[in-house]
């Protein structure tokens, strides 16, 4: 592997646009993890659930239904997607945003999301150049994209993805990837306690559940991978956002004060972004307040 990384290290222009086409695909993917994996979650807890209660177990349709199989297809007419028509934005734009079967319109999420992963992965390529940081922070991105829109679409973060990524943090930091292994895993006991300490104090002032579960484990997660001294310019920045973005809603929506809003897509990106210029935001803080 450290071959590898010479190899481009001396053709970084190759290097990076190796890493982008990899991010298309990737993306590519992670449109599916972003359909499927929620309905998958939910056939397993109407299973587990309907077991616990005793009640009758759902009939087998006999048909698999994971991240593979089956085969991708046109909701309305079934068409089955080729690898042709499977090419990242461009088959998109050949096709004119229209299914090949039956025409009807394709979201422009798709190709928004492949885009939107090539160009964070040329952003990580960039700034970590042909390292085992830019490897396992290819990991950490492609995550907290799959993350963000699945979060955006049915209020969940998933364990199976935030779980395996938080412990590859760890696991990364053994070998001070990011940061020393005692700050990843203070960062990760004080990102979850954080959050769970103002979700309790929010119920006991208001009655009301001002975040999930899910939003603990994952600023835990940025804690693994970033240590505890990335958990205030995440949670700032990520309030930030949060903010601008939840009060537009509220403008645009009549603002309704009750209109739920996911929180993890803003730690995501606030995650992402201490990850790569975090140190040049500190500095950049700390220089303007004299130390």
């Amino acid at each position: 592997m450290n071959d590898v990384f010479i190899l481009f290290e001396q053709s970084p222009v190759y290097f990076y646009t190796i890493v982008t086409i990899l991010g298309l695909l990737i993306g590519s993917f992670l449109n599916v993890v972003i359909h499927r994996l929620p309905i998958m979650m939910e056939r397993e807890f109407t299973a587990e659930a309907k077991e616990f209660l005793e009640l009758e177990a759902p009939k087998e349709s006999g048909d698999t239904y994971n991240l593979v199989v089956p085969r991708s297809c046109c909701p309305k007419c079934k068409h089955p997607i080729s690898a042709l028509e499977n090419i990242p934005v461009l088959s998109y734009l050949w096709q004119k945003g229209k299914c090949k079967g039956c025409g009807v319109a394709i979201s422009a999420r798709y190709p928004l999301v492949e885009t939107f992963t090539g160009i964070l992965s040329f952003v990580v390529a960039y700034h970590f150049g042909p390292t085992w940081q830019c490897l396992l922070a290819l990991i950490f991105t492609w995550a907290l994209v799959a993350l963000t829109f699945i979060d955006f679409d049915t209020m969940l973060l998933p364990d199976t993805i935030v779980l395996p990524v938080l412990w590859l943090g760890l696991i990364a930091n053994t070998n001070v990837l990011y940061t020393d292994l005692s700050n990843a895993v203070i960062g990760a006991a004080v990102g979850y306690l954080s959050l769970w300490s103002i979700y309790w104090l929010f119920k006991l002032v208001t009655g009301k559940e001002g975040m999930g579960y899910g939003d603990f484990k994952l600023f835990a997660l940025i804690g693994a991978w970033l240590g505890w001294q990335a958990l205030p310019v995440t949670i700032l920045l990520s309030s930030l956002i949060g903010a601008v973005v939840g009060i537009s809603i509220m403008v645009i929506r009549g603002k309704d004060k009750n209109i739920a809003i996911p929180f993890g897509p803003y730690l995501a990106l606030a995650g992402w972004v201490a990850m790569i210029w975090g140190d040049a935001i500190n500095q950049a803080y700390l220089k303007s307040i004299g130390l």
